[in-house]
């Protein structure tokens, strides 16, 4: 019989899980629901925001937050070199020359990664201020960093949906991912629009990189797993849907968490079989089709 205890800090593991794949995922989705580009490069981004986050943090400077912030920088910098100078010739392209295009950059940024840095694992702590657990209901608790990663994934679902609903910003971008001609004759210069939100994604990716190199080890395989994962979310969810993305997110992390209770290792099996059976009776995703 399985101990409630257990199931119970299987959850939170699920939980937190699902915040990481989330932060990930939502770039993904992101940038596919406004330029219809499935970035295989994305892993890789979220792994270079991990780095950076490491490096800031172990520097003299050797503060936190401040990595945070230059890893979404610096990812977004690399982001708008790769759609500026590649990703935005091959738009009207057929979507295996995108694939191929993206995934050419994961074998490079990996490799630079691998010649700077090693092939060795890396970690770090979270921030001091964060070092504390929160007591939950029936005996369970959670650590504080790990509430704050799960605090921030409901704070950038929330944030996009603000902007996205109630700026001109958000009607601008929602008008050119509907209709990217009529947008044009309307005057919008889309190629520097899909450069910005190709930025917003890279962003948001670098954020997810730095904010989960205390909670896993960092290596340069790091972007192949955690791109696998967020490919199924965005799958199971729908792509280019934000809250099937976050949805997604939770429901692996808790498959992956509560898989090894039902059977030994089901937790890398469930995900992938919750994809199939989407893609079987609902191919366009659990939120497919809805905006935002």
């Amino acid at each position: 019989m399985v101990d409630i205890g257990l199931v119970g800090d299987q959850i939170v593991t699920g939980l937190s899980i699902g915040s990481r794949l989330f932060l990930v995922a939502v770039g993904l989705s992101l940038i596919f629901g406004v330029l219809e580009i499935l970035n295989f490069a994305h892993g890789a981004l979220f792994m270079i925001g991990a780095y950076v986050g490491i490096v800031t943090i172990e520097s003299a400077v050797g503060s936190f937050w401040l990595g945070v912030i230059l890893a979404g920088l610096a990812v977004g910098v690399v982001g708008i070199a790769l759609e500026a100078g590649f990703i935005r010739r091959i738009y009207d392209r057929p979507e295996l020359d995108q694939l191929l295009l993206t995934f050419a950059f994961v074998l490079i940024l990996t490799d630079v990664i691998r010649t700077i840095f090693g092939s060795g694992s890396r970690s770090v702590d979270g921030p001091a201020i964060l070092q504390f657990s929160l007591d939950l209901p029936a005996g369970l608790s959670i650590p504080g960093y790990r509430a704050f990663v799960i605090l921030m994934s409901v704070l950038v679902l929330a944030g996009l949906f603000v902007v996205l609903r109630t700026t001109n910003i958000g009607r601008v971008v929602r008008a050119t991912s509907s209709d990217r001609d009529m947008a044009q004759l309307l005057g919008i210069n889309v190629p520097r629009l899909y450069t910005g939100v190709f930025f917003v994604g890279c962003v948001l990716a670098g954020i997810g990189g730095a904010l989960a190199a205390p909670l896993q080890s960092v290596s340069p395989e790091l972007g192949n797993q955690v791109i696998i994962n967020a490919f199924v979310v965005v799958v199971i969810g729908g792509l280019g849907s934000f809250t099937g993305a976050f949805v997604g997110a939770y429901l692996i992390g808790l498959l992956v968490a509560l898989g090894s209770l039902v059977i030994a290792g089901a937790g890398e099996l469930f995900p992938f079989v919750a994809m199939i059976l989407v893609l079987l009776f609902r191919p366009e995703g659990l939120f497919g089709g809805a905006n935002a």
